[in-house]
């Protein structure tokens, strides 16, 4: 390599949301540029910075601008040079990057599975007619509507440890998280169940990691090619392409999951109405190459069926 490689005195600096899931994710990607170009951790900075999202939170996240909520303001370091490289939670991100910008690196994926948190049942199966689930993805309410409208719904935010207190103090019976972000942060402790995806589609890009940088900062865009996962890219490449046509955003009721099996790639989605009574499903196999196409094709064929305002359902 012939770039210039960070030193101390010239960091490398990784911006980042503060919760401990969003440290982890930096901590990850930082560790593996680490053993990639064998540097001293103090050859890198985590650059901790506060977004819109994580600032609201007496208010459901559909009630405030749905788009970038998680992200504007880490894109705005990223463009204004105060940040090297942004590292996110890939379902969080848009579709479309801000002018300049380019997210092209993903991590190794993790779990994709939602996980069903309980201190009282063991799986969704077991809650009664009348219990309390606690939720503010948009696509988890519909999923539940859809399959078990007899269960009442709340709004419930916050990090893992904020919705364990809730479901202590008995305002929900249940929630849900992402089986990835428990793992990353080592939460063998938390009870709870992974639900196939099978019974639960997961949100876009759950479980993976993708990094955004600068366009035309090449020592940024050379780093990173060392830790790029090609084989998650290929499926979130695809899973985007679906999520891109739709123009949905993280608080759009879409479900998508992309796999390998070799050359093969299989992608399957699923749009619902808001209210669950509405559910459309697409299920298709191709070559791995071709994932962006199947994602825009998937897409096109469901909005033919949905006609007009389906998400406003």
């Amino acid at each position: 390599m012939t770039f210039d490689m960070p030193t101390p005195a010239r960091s490398f600096k990784i911006g980042t949301r503060g919760s401990p899931l969003a440290l982890a994710q930096a901590h990850e990607t930082r560790d593996r540029l680490m053993a990639a170009f064998d540097l001293p951790q103090d050859a890198f900075e985590i650059c901790v910075i506060k977004v819109t999202g994580d600032q609201i939170q007496d208010k459901p996240l559909r009630e405030i601008d749905g788009k970038g909520l998680f992200t504007r303001e880490i894109e705005e370091a990223l463009l204004d040079g105060s940040i090297d490289i942004a590292v996110h939670s890939t379902k969080d991100m848009p579709v479309a990057q801000p002018d300049g910008l380019v997210m092209d690196t993903f991590l190794p994926r993790e779990d994709v599975r939602d996980a069903f948190v309980s201190l009282k049942y063991n799986a969704l199966t077991d809650l009664p007619d009348g219990a309390v689930v606690g939720t503010s993805s948009t696509r988890r309410r519909a999923q539940l509507a859809a399959r078990f409208p007899a269960l009442k719904v709340v709004e419930f935010r916050g990090n893992v440890q904020t919705r364990l207190k809730k479901l202590a103090d008995g305002v929900a019976d249940a929630t849900f998280l992402a089986t990835a972000g428990l793992r990353r942060l080592h939460m063998d402790d938390v009870p709870y169940t992974s639900i196939s995806p099978d019974e639960m589609l997961p949100a876009v890009a759950q479980g993976a990691i993708g990094i955004e940088r600068r366009i035309g900062d090449d020592r940024a865009e050379k780093m990173l090619a060392a830790i790029h996962d090609i084989p998650t890219g290929h499926r979130i490449t695809a899973e985007r392409a679906f999520l891109a046509r739709l123009d949905g955003s993280c608080e759009t009721p879409i479900g998508a999951l992309a796999e390998l099996d070799g050359d093969t790639l299989r992608l399957r989605g699923e749009i619902l109405s808001e209210d669950g009574s509405r559910v459309l499903t697409d299920d298709v196999t191709g070559p791995v190459q071709s994932g962006p196409e199947m994602g825009n094709a998937m897409a096109l064929r469901l909005l033919s069926r949905a006609g007009p305002d389906f998400f406003k359902t």
